[in-house]
């Protein structure tokens, strides 16, 4: 096995006890592990003499145990190293084998089936020394492992049996697992089935992410709406990580720069922390490769504790150190309210770029030996920014470069750009993130000075584009594309220009001039996954440092996550960079795996696609689902293909019954709406839309309103970020109309209305597969792309939405008459706010009724004025209805009833739910990842054999 000083991710193990023998099976192309509770025989290696540290061959399980092959991955084997695991490695008493018990041991078991392949890999990636691609994200929403594991490994029937001789069913124990609180939203779930794509696709590469005690938070729906309480995610342990005690990286903070006497500059002093890496398997589906999540965990060594202090009774003053380090870790996006939370944020962005390319640094090195050779650097290392929050990577490269190699900056500058790529996943302004110049500067000094270099270079290369002739035009454009806001100009270019004298630029008249939002009440931000401005009262605009601006002047590409956003991005939010660099900017429309989104988690669905296509390669090619476009009209087809949906409905119903004591009816149509709470994907329309549906129902008598609507269960779930008070808004209101129409007995089934709690991974698997209805209607030109809507499409649910993100493509894949499209269209979002400026907008009298009714205290005695308000008025923040809700409504709720006229006709739903699934072989992210290989990492597949 590889040793533990290379960091690889070989796994101390015992090789021989007098209770348990360790057993490698291949079978069908595949490894994996077993512990046999046999007692007769010692292990190889004991009786081979060979020493326990022996180097194997990296390619062939034969370099571990000789041939195996005749130890079949069969059921008795599978329980066999269960109850090894439930014996010997428990974290739980040995009395009872409980269900939680059960889920540690299976996981346990599932590992040591990963293990040889995941050395393996690794051991062939050092081996071969080939360009390796790493992805930097502060998210990674996991979900479940077990089952997406045993899936990869073709392994489900045996477990599934193996479990059922000890007593439990799979599912049971797959259920004890909690979902990892490593991620969020789309962005940390984008990673996760990235990282599943890289692994199948057999491509070098890496995650790196940190490694969250608490995650977000966990919500809970109360009588005043979300409530946020901590995630116990790794409260009894994770059965999935090891930890790497010999892989840690010293991060600093705060300090100062001093120069040596050899005039090279050094970061010096402050406090200093451990980051340690926790490493997680991922397995590829069909094949050995199994490829590395690394997570940072954060301490300080056991010389920082003050025993002085403890043994005085200082106690707190004893552990300073630790917990200041600890808190890193401890949750996701902190609130950035404060000035400690914006600190504990920054923090956070340093720690992942500093240990990841440390790690990156040193493996780089390793592997070459005695001749590294800094200008191949970029030949072999590939990274990754996800979103802005790992910009820091840029100036953090540079510094080691220059600072502890050696380079000059010409020399660090070519490699840094040429190893560095950035994905933009926003057009939101405070989402484009800015950090105080100078909270930046106390807590990285050297990077500060690393960035004003990195700006001045840029201002002579903008003077170097367009020359000094024009200082008015000069002016725009370094208002636009520093890094540094708010600055002068250096003295040496400012001599250069006619006009020297830079007026600083507001903040806010640039937001307004761009027609794009800006946060200027702390109650009422956004504040997940992003660094927010705020309005200062002083006249003099704060010095900020535009972390976007640096991800596209230090990377040598940027990609938007569709096409529609990616135009956005090169003709929009960054336009005078396109005008500058245009070879620089892509597009990456993102992807979903197919793996989890359609084969683990719909089975019954998989199971009639693979019936009539004929084959399960739809799984790793989804082209072959087009292939069901022929049988679309098949009566057989569409009876099974209701029926898998009518099986996952049944399961819906009954977990709602479970998570929210309320009872829905299986045969109304499921219109689903799970994401992120957040004003810009309008949670408010579809609720507004769905008030209006009640009230006219209760204007209806029974057989009217028979003939005018379709029965519906409207389910929503999303988490509001703590801080961002007009979404906990939204959440409390759409949980009060739920309560209104639920318990209404004039209604009944013909609407119910339901508020999923603490929405994740686990619970979109379920609810998915179940879906008729998706609602993917966010103010066109906001949402960068969206993964649910892919995903939706997968199952054969039919969306209706509006022409922003994906919904673009998916709409051209599955046909225009199989999506129902609704709203104004990104073009048109500019002229129409200016016009509400203006005062001209004229709302419809269904949407001022809707309003009307909501404030006449109908859905209880909760004041909904600031929710309302902010769909009223021509001006002002939190009013103008800034994401044009009113002016969306009328042609929300007519394509509503459009939606209710192709219900009622099952044959033709039927169809359009098929269409939609064999439409979606586009959005595998299999497809992206091969793309981001050829055109931005340029890394070829390696396959083990």
């Amino acid at each position: 096995m590889a040793t533990p000083s290379t960091g690889g991710s070989a796994m101390a193990m015992s090789h021989c006890s007098s209770n348990a023998r360790l057993i490698s099976f291949t079978s069908r192309n595949r490894s994996c592990m077993v512990f046999l509770l046999r007692k007769e025989k010692p292990c190889v290696r004991c009786v081979s003499g060979e020493p326990k540290q022996r180097v194997r061959d990296p390619i062939t399980e034969e370099g571990i145990l000789g041939d195996l092959s005749s130890f079949p991955p069969d059921a008795a084997s599978i329980a066999s190293s269960i109850k090894y695991h439930a014996e010997f490695t428990p974290l739980f008493s040995s009395q009872n084998f409980e269900p939680s018990k059960a889920f540690f041991a299976t996981a346990q078991s599932v590992r040591d089936a990963l293990i040889i392949n995941w050395n393996a890999t690794y051991d062939l990636y050092e081996q071969m020394n080939v360009k390796q691609a790493y992805y930097l994200s502060m998210e990674f929403l996991q979900g479940r492992a077990l089952l997406n594991a045993i899936g990869n490994l073709e392994l489900t029937g045996e477990y599934a049996e193996a479990l059922k001789k000890l007593g439990y069913n799979l599912e049971t124990v797959a259920s004890q697992e909690p979902d990892a609180a490593l991620g969020n939203g789309g962005l940390g779930r984008l990673a996760s089935c990235f990282l599943d794509s890289l692994a199948t696709l057999n491509y070098p590469a890496w995650g790196y992410g940190l490694r969250y005690k608490h995650g977000l938070f966990k919500q809970q729906i109360t009588k005043d709406g979300q409530e946020e309480v901590a995630e116990s995610w790794l409260e009894i342990g994770n059965p999935w990580e090891i930890v790497r005690n010999d892989v840690s990286y010293p991060v600093k903070f705060g300090g100062k720069v001093a120069v040596g006497s050899d005039g090279k500059r050094r970061w010096i002093g402050g406090e200093d922390i451990v980051a340690v890496a926790y490493d997680v398997p991922i397995p590829g589906y069909k094949t050995k490769t199994t490829i590395n999540l690394r997570l940072w965990s954060t301490k300080v060594s056991s010389d920082r504790f003050d025993l002085s202090a403890f043994n005085a009774g200082e106690h707190t003053k004893a552990c300073e150190a630790q917990a200041n380090a600890e808190k890193i870790c401890y949750i996701l996006y902190p609130g950035d309210e404060s000035e400690e939370g914006k600190i504990l944020r920054l923090k956070q962005q340093y720690t992942l770029c500093s240990a990841s390319l440390q790690d990156i640094i040193a493996r780089f090195e390793r592997r070459s030996g005695g001749n590294v050779r800094w200008e191949e650097f970029p030949d072999k290392v590939a990274v990754q920014m996800n979103d802005t929050h790992p910009t820091l990577c840029i100036p953090e490269l540079m510094r080691i470069l220059m600072d502890l190699k050696g380079m000059s900056w010409e020399e660090a500058w070519r490699i840094t750009q040429r190893t560095v790529a950035y994905t933009n996943h926003t057009v939101l302004p405070e989402a484009l993130e800015k950090w105080s110049y100078d909270l930046m500067q106390r807590l990285l000094p050297r990077h500060v000075e690393i960035i004003e270099m990195i700006d001045e270079q840029l201002i002579e290369d903008i003077i170097s584009e367009y020359g000094t002739s024009n200082p008015e035009m000069l002016e725009k454009k370094f208002a636009a594309m520093r890094i540094l806001e708010n600055f002068d100009l250096p003295a040496s270019i400012a001599d250069l220009l006619a006009k020297p004298e830079q007026r600083p630029v507001d903040v806010i008249e640039n937001a307004e001039a761009n027609d794009e939002a800006t946060v200027t009440d702390n109650d009422e931000l956004e504040g997940e996954g992003t660094q927010t401005v705020y309005q200062e009262s002083a006249s003099i605009p704060p010095k900020m440092v535009r972390m976007a601006n640096l991800c596209v002047v230090g990377g040598h590409a940027v990609n938007g996550v569709a096409e529609i956003h990616s135009e956005i991005v090169k003709n929009e939010v960054f336009n005078d960079f396109f005008q500058l660099w245009p070879e620089k900017f892509q597009n990456k429309t993102n992807g979903v795996t197919p793996r989890r989104w359609i084969r683990f988690c719909n089975p019954d669905l998989s199971v009639v696609i693979t019936k009539w296509i004929g084959t399960e390669d739809w799984v790793l090619k989804t082209e072959k689902l087009a292939e069901l476009r022929k049988f679309a009209d098949n009566e057989d087809l569409q009876i099974e293909w209701r029926a898998a949906k009518r099986s996952n409905k049944i399961k819906v119903a009954k977990f709602l019954k479970e998570k929210t004591g309320y009872s829905v009816n299986p045969d109304a149509m499921f219109d689903i709406q799970v994401k992120r709470i957040h004003e810009y994907k309008r949670q408010l329309l579809n609720i507004l839309g769905i008030v209006y549906r009640y009230k006219k129902m209760k204007e209806m008598a029974v057989a009217e309103r028979k003939a005018k609507f379709v029965p519906r269960v409207c389910i929503f779930g999303g988490k509001a970020f703590a801080t961002y008070v007009q979404a906990k808004r939204i959440v409390k209101f759409i949980t009060d109309v739920g309560a209104t129409i639920n318990h209404d007995p004039d209604i009944g089934d013909f609407l119910k209305v339901v508020f999923v709690p603490d929405y994740n991974v686990s619970v979109a698997e379920l609810l998915i597969p179940a879906s008729e209805l998706s609602q993917h209607i966010s103010t066109a030109g906001m949402e960068a792309s969206g993964t649910s809507n892919m995903k939706f499409s997968m199952n054969g649910c039919i969306l209706i939405g509006t022409l922003d993100g994906a919904n673009v493509e998916i709409r051209q894949e599955v046909g225009d008459e199989n999506f129902f499209l609704f709203g104004a269209q990104a073009h048109e979002i500019a002229a129409l706010r200016k016009e509400r400026a203006a005062g001209k907008f004229v709302p419809d009298e269904r949407f001022e009724e809707v309003k009307e009714f909501v404030k006449s205290g109908a859905f209880g005695p909760y004041n909904y004025d600031k929710l309302m308000g902010s769909l009223e008025g021509d001006e002002g923040f939190g009013r103008a209805d800034y994401f044009l809700v009113g002016k969306d409504f009328p042609s929300y709720i007519e394509c509503q009833e459009t939606v209710d006229d192709a219900y009622r006709d099952q044959r033709r739903w039927t169809k359009m739910s098929i269409l939609n699934t064999t439409g979606s072989y586009k959005f595998s992210s299999d497809r992206t990842i091969h793309e981001y290989a050829k055109d931005i990492w340029n890394i070829q597949p390696l396959q083990l054999h």
